[in-house]
């Protein structure tokens, strides 16, 4: 046997004892091994995470009406054409909006409400308003609160870009009716009266004019 037959022999021999060697040392990736610790997320993932919330329901539109309802989709269309539109904002205005309206119509002080009603719906307040004058009927009233308040419907004219959206009011207040002598003739002082009202409500989007309009009453 020549030497360089020799050194091949033993060259093996280490090279195999060191793969035992190591074998025993590292051992196998047979049978149950902790799973490799995940890599930690990228901005990329973290990206795609907040996407994924971000797609989620709108809760100031699913919060006032059914998902997926033809005015959840009005209601998203509104505010796709004005990005601060907020519904929650809106719906606290109209809280304000109806008792100041209603207790201008109560009290005879329809002028002061032009730029909060449409034409059709000033001309009506008006009309009933002159009527008591000629009967020389007053009302006293005073506002005690919204008891109950939801959105009930939503139109978009994307074509107009026309919003509409109906409330539901249940309000309590009192009023007294009073002739011309003074006399109370309806109603009490002290007696609290439930009024149910819908209401619905106009605008533009996108608009400079940030006044929603009351287009049309229904009691």
């Amino acid at each position: 046997m020549t030497s360089s037959i020799v050194q091949l022999l033993v060259l093996a021999g280490i090279a195999i004892f060191l793969i035992l060697r190591l074998r025993s040392v590292l051992g196998t990736r047979d049978g149950f091994e902790k799973p490799p610790a995940p890599a930690p997320a990228t901005r990329d993932d973290a990206r795609r995470d907040f996407e994924v919330i971000e797609g989620g329901p709108d809760h100031d539109i699913v919060d006032h009406v059914p998902a997926e309802s033809p005015a959840a989709e009005a209601l998203g269309q509104m505010k796709r054409a004005e990005p601060s539109f907020h519904v929650g904002d809106f719906l606290s205005g109209a809280r304000g909006a109806y008792e100041m309206i209603l207790m201008a119509f109560e009290r005879g002080e329809v002028e002061s409400l032009r730029d909060f009603l449409s034409q059709d719906v000033y001309d009506s307040f008006a009309e009933v308003v002159e009527q008591r004058r000629q009967q020389g009927l007053t009302i006293e009233a005073e506002f005690v609160g919204v008891r109950e308040l939801s959105l009930v419907d939503a139109t978009f004219d994307e074509n107009e870009r026309l919003a509409e959206i109906t409330v539901k009011y249940v309000g309590e207040l009192t009023s007294v009716v009073k002739n011309a002598n003074g006399e109370v003739i309806e109603g009490s002082p002290t007696s609290v009266k439930r009024q149910k009202d819908v209401w619905t409500y106009a605008r533009r989007m996108g608009s400079d004019d940030p006044n929603w309009q009351l287009v049309a009453t229904d009691a």
